[in-house]
């Protein structure tokens, strides 16, 4: 047995002998019994000091399996195990992060056509962890001692089951991309919440961070929530009343909210691709849009990932906007218009000094030719 597991499981026994301690010299309600051969009373100086004693053992007892479960953790990171033999390898895994609407699924379908890449659209799992870490129990981060299940003093051991449960599950669904060469790339705008945790628990995977001016993705999704869009009608064919949307009801609280939600989600985005030390490229959707075949080479070189020539031209071809049927494009459609700066046409002056004001910080980063 190697010398780690040895020192680990020896730090378990330890914690088993204080708890069968523990339990030996005090009932449930805390007063000292008998030990057998002891010959101590329940007197009151006795229970005192017995008390005393339990309540040193009992700390011990949990710095002993905090000690144990933490290089368990070290060693689910270090080692993860039998999760990355045969199945799919963090190195070969490649993340799209950031927001809805500003071009992942133009992306990652081009990504798709060339040979030995499967995509991953929408797992969530970002948003799972994220979501539970950052939003709803925001409160509990940093604080010790409490049964939070991504508590901070437990860190290196729940980012080892992250690891463990994300190559898991994406081996038992795509078992192709497991194989020498290939790579499973994970479509996750929607998940961008947990891009940091994510990032931290699979350090050898490879990201891409894409962004797209505020103010057309509020365009953007103002007319993908409209009633009768396609997402609306995607989130409500059931029964035949469907529901007035904010976008159609209060336009403005909805543009609003949406630049919050886009901030939001980019900062944590933002927040995994500063920390990321493996292979990682930035691209902006305008700079897809321009020129996406030079975009795409960029992509593959600064991931790292060989790619055949004329198999990338195709994909671009294939997946250009003049290529999509007629009847596919316009408003209320998947693919709207594809034209960088369309919120000036599409964007009320107060909507848009409304994402000027939320999203100025991305503005002055990323567009700053284009600030207001």
């Amino acid at each position: 047995m190697p010398v780690f597991e040895k020192r680990v499981d020896l730090e378990i026994v330890r914690g088993i002998k204080v708890f069968l301690k523990v339990e030996a010299g005090v009932t449930r309600d805390g007063v000292a019994e008998p030990v057998a051969g002891s010959g101590t009373s329940k007197a009151s100086g006795a229970s005192g000091r017995t008390n005393a004693r339990t309540g040193r053992l009992e700390q011990a007892g949990r710095r002993m399996a905090r000690k144990g479960r933490a290089a368990l953790g070290r060693r689910a990171r270090r080692r993860p195990g039998g999760e990355e033999v045969g199945g799919i390898r963090p190195e070969n895994v490649v993340w799209i992060f950031g927001s809805a609407r500003t071009g992942s699924t133009w992306l990652s379908r081009m990504m798709g056509e060339l040979r030995g890449q499967t995509v991953w659209r929408e797992p969530l799992v970002g948003a799972l962890f994220g979501n539970l870490y950052y939003d709803r129990a925001k409160h509990l981060i940093g604080k010790e001692g409490t049964h939070y299940i991504l508590e901070d003093g437990y860190r290196e051991s729940w980012l080892g089951s992250i690891r463990t449960f994300f190559l898991n599950e994406a081996t038992g669904r795509f078992p192709e991309a497991a194989g020498p060469g290939s790579y499973l790339v994970v479509k996750e705008p929607n998940g961008s919440s947990g891009a940091p945790l994510l990032m931290e628990a699979l350090p050898e995977s490879r990201m891409i961070l894409l962004i797209r001016d505020p103010r057309d993705v509020a365009a953007s999704t103002v007319d993908a929530k409209r009633k009768g869009s396609w997402q609306y009608e995607n989130r409500n064919n059931k029964g035949e009343r469907k529901p007035e949307t904010l976008a159609d009801a209060d336009p403005d609280a909805f543009v609003r909210n949406r630049a919050k939600s886009y901030l939001k989600a980019i900062g944590y985005t933002k927040q995994a691709y500063d920390a990321h030390k493996g292979r990682k490229v930035l691209v902006r959707y305008e700079e897809l849009r321009a020129d996406a075949l030079g975009t795409m080479r960029r992509i593959y070189s600064a991931l790292e990932i060989p790619v055949d020539e004329g198999e990338l031209i195709r994909a671009v071809k294939e997946h250009s906007w003049e290529n999509i049927p007629e009847e596919l494009k316009g408003e209320g459609k998947v693919f709207r218009k594809a034209t960088p700066g369309g919120w000036r046409e599409d964007l009320s002056a107060e909507q848009t000094r409304t994402v000027e004001r939320i999203a100025a910080p991305l503005l002055e980063e990323f567009y700053p030719d284009d600030k207001p």
